[in-house]
């Protein structure tokens, strides 16, 4: 899972990925560059500790999420191209910075502080960006319904159709996460990098103290949420003993990291499974819907190829009954094919043979 941390300058987008890694990335102003950080980080999940708790493996490996804060985007210089374009085409989804908190030492661009005219004008550029990527689009295809000798016509006239039902939608500045693709819209579309059909999480970054603006964002595969990002990415920089203390001292019952983690999951609609071993005990991030045997294929291709059951259990029921044995000898691990979809939070045990 990779999201990008976009926003207009000086909104706090490193801010924001320092809380989200722990990191300490130097807070500068790109002027306009095209610069990019990423970093690799744990997924917070209690329930990964509760099942190792059982077994005491050495090793316990979280699901992992990339986060790369993107600078450039934004500036206002119109199309988007090079490589700017393959950085956020790359993206799983977008995680925008929008700056509520003020702040004299660091002047807004635009001359002061209006959330919601930010959010318009990084709409208005992805939605432009798309909008001339869509019609250069339907300009080849016109030339090679024009011109013959290629591929049949019926798929010419198919992607066409596609592309002027994207273009009527951009024009109409509506993102095209708004509109319902088929599977085979989706091959067509694969690879093409369309900015406005990914998933993404409006952020407000708030002042210390400062109430999150009142904001409607209805558009499909989207959310919203605020953060104290100054205060946050504190906290996150202090020992776990210290973070505590800080936490109760603010009045946090949560870090904003987890949080933000936990709501890119739903936004990408992502769920964990767990797998157990002799050494690891191990989370993966899927799409929700992605059944037993697919999710096979993640731990290992091996495994996948020789796929005869999955031996299921809830994480929960498991730590209820004390471990796998337990859970083996009581009859609660259920038997499933390779059709079963799993849910978030199930345990897998696969059965395979080589």
């Amino acid at each position: 899972m990779r999201l990008g941390i976009i926003g207009l300058p000086l909104s706090g987008k490193t801010t924001i990925f320092n809380v989200l890694t722990r990191g300490d990335q130097p807070i500068v102003t790109s002027g306009g560059r095209i610069e990019v950080h990423t970093a690799v980080v744990n997924v917070p999940d209690p329930r990964l500790e509760q099942i190792a708790a059982l077994s005491d493996p050495e090793k316990i490996i979280h699901a992992k999420v990339t986060y790369a804060d993107i600078a450039g985007l934004g500036a206002g210089g119109g199309e988007i191209s090079g490589q700017l374009l393959n950085q956020l085409a790359q993206m799983d989804g977008f995680l925008h910075v929008v700056r509520c908190f003020e702040d004299p030492a660091v002047p807004h661009l635009s001359g002061n502080v209006d959330p919601r005219r930010d959010v318009s004008a990084m709409d208005a550029e992805m939605l432009l960006n798309d909008l001339i990527s869509v019609e250069r689009k339907l300009e080849r295809l016109d030339d090679e319904r024009r011109k013959g000798g290629g591929r049949d016509t019926s798929e010419i006239e198919k992607e066409m159709n596609l592309f002027e039902r994207m273009q009527v939608a951009l024009s109409a500045e509506q993102p095209l996460r708004d509109i319902a693709f088929s599977l085979d819209d989706e091959r067509i579309l694969a690879g093409f990098g369309l900015l406005t059909k990914k998933p993404i999480l409006i952020l407000f970054n708030l002042g210390e103290g400062q109430d999150a603006p009142t904001f409607e964002y209805q558009h499909s595969s989207s959310a919203i949420s605020s953060l104290q990002g100054q205060l946050e990415m504190e906290i996150a920089q202090l020992s776990p003993e210290e973070a505590e203390v800080f936490l109760e001292e603010y009045g946090i019952d949560r870090p904003g990291m987890e949080r933000l983690i936990q709501q890119s999951y739903e936004l990408l609609g992502l769920i964990s499974f767990f797998t157990i071993g002799d050494d690891e005990v191990r989370a993966w991030n899927i799409p929700l819907g992605e059944t037993a045997h697919e999710a096979s294929g993640r731990i290992h291709s091996d495994i996948y190829k020789g796929f005869i059951r999955a031996e299921i259990i809830a994480w929960n029921e498991l730590v209820a009954l004390g471990g796998l044995s337990e859970a083996r000898s009581t009859g609660k691990l259920r038997l499933e094919g390779k059709d079963y979809p799993l849910q978030d939070g199930e345990v897998m045990q696969i059965r395979f043979n080589i």
